[in-house]
């Protein structure tokens, strides 16, 4: 039999918030100063003082410098929907100099369009109203940093906790990596690349797309396809459509409903935004697939892509030219994946 919750362990329970920003034990609830002052200005320390930071247009804020080793169990955290595109997430492993995560924070926890939609899945959870959850096992030896940068054009409040474990961390432990790319326009006849450059060994374990349709008609015929270890031209792993990798089937559309959102613990397409009509130009989706029952795994290198595909006269597919916003999670022995691209403020924008 394998013990899940009941085996008793040396691990230490810690949790980082704007109440203990250290998350030193028996210091939570000790501020005297915060956002919550005002409110709790009859109760004195202890009555909610500092449950949330404001990071102002432009700066970044030290979310949490956990020591090691260590495991982050759970992520929870909130903020106005406007700033869901605009605050990056960054998390540095055991010192690397480059972040292992960098994702603005709606498309981290599956809601790249600054609308609420309800996420029920293992790894995250998206509840009443932009409730982000993330469960993640994040493994780390000496230490880790967590920021948020504020790249909009206000300040942001922001509510947040980091629960994580003091405990031994076994030598096969790999790194949680995630990375953001965006195509908006999508180039004539190009694939949107998800991730590149991957060094291994590792394996893969999710998917977030964010994608804006610019044209009427359908938009998901296209293959997502896993090049693994020094493939070329074409792929080890080529799926049969957008919706066949999502779970889904014949365009998302149930009789008499249209696109139907739906969200599982291990895929789901829980954000549907459409403003003109079931087929007609400028809807909005937001997908997610989790590999983790069936990981693709990699020894040296891995590139994933997806085409833009719709349909044209003479049953012909039509290449597109898309929004297509990704976010990559992997696991992987380095602690970084290299420089990652500096985010342009405009190409965040949500339309």
């Amino acid at each position: 039999m394998t013990l899940g919750p009941s085996l008793l362990t040396s691990g230490r329970s810690r949790s980082v918030s704007p109440e203990n920003p250290t998350g030193e034990k028996g210091a939570g609830g000790g501020a005297t100063t915060g956002t919550g002052a005002a409110a709790a200005r009859d109760l004195g320390p202890g009555w909610k003082i500092s449950p949330s930071v404001e990071v102002p247009a432009g700066a970044t804020h030290l979310l949490g410098d956990l020591p090691g080793p260590g495991v982050i169990r759970h992520l929870w955290c909130t903020t106005h929907p406007r700033h869901w595109r605009s605050l990056i997430v960054r998390i540095h492993w055991d010192g690397a100099p480059e972040p292992a995560v960098a994702v603005p924070l709606g498309d981290f926890f599956c809601s790249g369009w600054g609308e609420f939609a309800q996420v029920s899945s293992v790894p995250v959870a998206v509840n009443p109203h932009g409730g982000f959850n993330a469960y993640w096992e994040m493994p780390y030896r000496v230490g880790a940093r967590l920021t948020v940068e504020n790249l909009g054009p206000e300040p942001a409040l922001l509510f947040y906790q980091i629960d994580y474990e003091l405990t031994d961390v076994p030598p096969g432990a790999a790194y949680l990596h995630a990375l953001w790319r965006r195509s908006n326009p999508l180039p004539d006849r190009e694939p949107h690349t998800i991730v590149d450059g991957v060094s291994g060994p590792g394996h893969y374990v999710g998917t977030y797309l964010a994608w804006g349709v610019n044209t009427s008609g359908w938009w998901g015929e296209g293959e997502l396809k896993f090049y693994l270890d020094g493939d070329d031209e074409l792929p080890t792993i080529c799926g049969t459509g957008t919706e066949d990798y999502f779970g889904g089937a014949w365009n998302f559309d149930v009789p008499g409903q249209g696109y139907t959102a739906y969200s599982t613990p291990y895929l789901g397409m829980p954000q549907v935004l459409r403003p003109d009509g079931l087929y007609r130009s400028q809807q909005r989706f937001g997908m997610y697939r989790w590999h983790l029952p069936d990981p693709i795994r990699f020894a040296t290198d891995l590139r994933v892509t997806v085409q833009a595909l719709g349909w044209r006269s003479g049953g012909r597919y039509l290449p597109l030219r898309d929004d297509i916003a990704s976010t990559a999670w992997w696991y992987a022995a380095g602690r970084d994946h290299g420089p990652v691209p500096a985010f342009d403020p405009d190409h965040l924008e949500v339309i």
